[in-house]
């Protein structure tokens, strides 16, 4: 196993995955990628087939996801300049991502296969089910349908240190109203939040950068591994009234453009729809590894998006916009894909 497996994913022999990309040999055209795992001489073969209509199927090896990668995304990068299509960043991408290995159902089922114990230099994304190791219940009986019922109540902590709480952004095109506003959070419920907010203003630059999302059009990305409960970006924008925010949605709605607007409190929301910065560019998950908090300072309460988790570079950063729930005429389907996706973000 020590071979099979990395920092950041594990290579289990047969995967098979299918992947939509850009092609190769067209800068608007996108192809399918048949990624498998294989083994050779004892070590994983990466092997990927490129399937294009029109083309003989191109059969792509290597030592590494990146290395096999590589030989793709620098064709791929030439023909966009060529055309111009928008500049991808391929020193961002990485080779464990597009094989799909960090899909989130996919690191559960393979985290759950049996001798994963053994890769020692893995980091257990959600470790194995606690209820495998368990003995089998006894059952005098012979049957547990005939033993007695028991009631057993579970209390489940809180497993944030912080009181930031998951709020609402008007960040999808076609959203209605303006999402309530975050808790606060104070200096004495969080006493490093003033050194913290210094140095996520210093230092957000190099926490992310902006690219497509698999999601929804642009996404926000980490640039480096972040900890957990660490500030990332401030969601910045213009400060408007309620009243004012009404006009405004109307109007960007008549000039189709995409609304980005989030409630600070009862009274005001924050406009990131023209002035805004990259952070309105984060997606929605239904497993977030990111929440909005409510940070009160001197110079006024500001929106600070933080890691709920530990994000490793080139992760896409996300949250729960937590819309109120809608009819079915009024509904926005959720393309986040998480294990636990609840389809539809209102």
């Amino acid at each position: 196993m020590a071979a099979f497996h990395s920092a950041n994913a594990i290579f289990p022999v047969g995967y098979r995955a299918s992947r939509i990309y850009w092609s190769t040999r067209h800068g608007n055209r996108r192809c399918r990628y048949l990624c498998s795992v294989e083994e050779n001489e004892g070590r994983p073969e990466f092997v990927v087939r490129v399937m294009e209509q029109g083309y003989d199927d191109l059969v792509l090896t290597g030592a590494s996801p990146k290395g096999v990668w590589d030989k793709i995304l620098e064709p791929v990068a030439e023909r966009r300049n060529e055309t111009g299509t928008l500049k991808l960043f391929p020193v961002y991408l990485k080779g464990e991502d597009l094989f799909g290995f960090t899909v989130t159902a996919v690191t559960r089922i393979v985290e759950s296969l049996p001798g994963v114990e053994a890769c020692e230099s893995y980091t257990f994304r959600f470790g194995r089910n606690p209820l495998m190791d368990l003995p089998l219940a006894i059952n005098p009986t012979g049957s547990a349908r005939s033993e007695p019922k028991t009631c057993t109540h579970v209390k489940r902590s809180h497993t944030l240190s912080s009181t930031g709480g998951s709020s609402k952004s008007m960040q999808t095109v076609g959203s209605v109203g303006v999402a309530e506003a975050p808790e606060e959070v104070t200096p004495k419920q969080f006493a490093s939040v003033p050194f913290q907010y210094r140095r996520m203003k210093a230092e957000w630059k190099s926490n992310v950068y902006l690219a497509r999302s698999r999601i929804q059009g642009l996404g926000l990305y980490a640039a480096r591994d972040i900890e957990s409960h660490t500030m990332v970006i401030e969601y910045i924008g213009t400060l408007i009234r309620n009243e004012v925010a009404n006009r405004m949605e109307k109007m960007y709605e008549s000039q189709n453009r995409g609304i980005y607007m989030f409630r600070l409190d009862c009274e005001h929301v924050v406009d990131a729809t023209i002035t805004g910065g990259p952070a309105r560019y984060i997606n929605h998950s239904c497993a977030p590894n990111c929440i909005t908090e409510a940070v009160s300072l001197e110079r006024g309460v500001k929106i600070v998006i933080s890691s709920c988790r530990n994000i490793q570079r080139g992760e896409e950063l996300c949250y729960d916009y937590k819309f109120d729930l809608e009819d079915d005429q009024h509904k926005i389907p959720c393309h986040c894909g998480a294990v636990n996706c609840r389809k539809w973000m209102n």
